[in-house]
């Protein structure tokens, strides 16, 4: 579908870049000839992923933890450092835990709330105002999560990703008249390495609940992802687009128990 240097000549942020959808996606777009940056918290393991995807382009990296203003502007003054601009971001950067709604402490929600929701607009905000807006053209696409019938099991991670699908509506139409594009990817299971922050009793016969009857793949998101950020989807902005295979409309995701 795409050109091998479809991306030529851009710069991509992507924050959580280091393992799971955000590596695959980072690769992606190296492998089409973008510039990228990825953002995440731990320096080494960080530093290693940018060093593997450097294999396929030119990749570099900026340590930032989005709940924090300090990580966020270290992001900017890297990226102005290092490409002089910025033509993509990917907010990617997320976490969260299972649990009953009354087992999660206030900390765990506001942690949750403040990483997944706050962080995602500080970063968009960030990069809008520094990078977006000066030259009136910019793309933006929120990782969320398939919260189409709410998140059971998971309310904090629900709410906050709630909250970035009607961000992604409003910045969508506020920046449209600025050049910038904002639409959200909802993946449902994936099978990548976010799932080892899961037991493996609560993953247990969860192919059986999706109607395609398997898990997604990283590169399936990926696919979107750079859909989205490409000339293709040059008139569309203000979506969440789903990647489930069809879960969201069958099926319970967990077992409450």
């Amino acid at each position: 579908m795409f050109k091998d240097d479809i991306f030529k000549g851009k710069t991509v942020l992507v924050t959580g870049g280091r393992s799971g959808i955000g590596y695959a996606i980072a690769e992606y777009f190296l492998e089409h000839g973008a510039e990228v940056c990825i953002a995440s918290r731990k320096e080494e393991p960080l530093k290693a992923a940018a060093e593997k995807l450097s294999e396929k382009g030119t990749c570099y990296y900026a340590v930032c933890d989005i709940r924090e203003e300090d990580g966020i502007k270290n992001v900017v003054e890297t990226i102005k450092e290092k490409s002089g601009k910025l033509d993509i971001l990917i907010n990617n950067a997320g976490g969260q835990f299972p649990s009953l709604a009354e087992d999660i402490s206030r900390n765990g929600w506001n942690t949750v709330i403040n990483n997944n929701l706050n962080g995602t607009f500080h970063m968009s905000q960030a990069m809008a105002k520094e990078f977006f807006l000066p030259k009136q053209e910019g793309i933006v696409v929120n990782i969320i999560a398939n919260v189409f019938r709410g998140f059971p099991g998971m309310v904090h991670t629900g709410a906050a990703r709630a909250g970035v699908d009607n961000m992604t509506k409003t910045l969508g139409v506020e920046w449209a008249r600025k050049g910038i594009r904002v639409n959200a990817v909802a993946p449902g299971i994936i099978k990548s390495t976010g799932l080892e922050n899961y037991p493996p009793q609560l993953l247990e016969g969860i192919s059986a609940k999706i109607p395609m009857k398997r898990l997604g793949t990283t590169k399936e998101v990926a696919d979107l992802v750079l859909f989205l950020a490409s000339p293709f989807a040059s008139y569309i902005t203000g979506e969440t687009m789903y990647v489930d295979g069809g879960q969201r409309l069958w099926g319970d995701v967990f077992e409450l128990s």
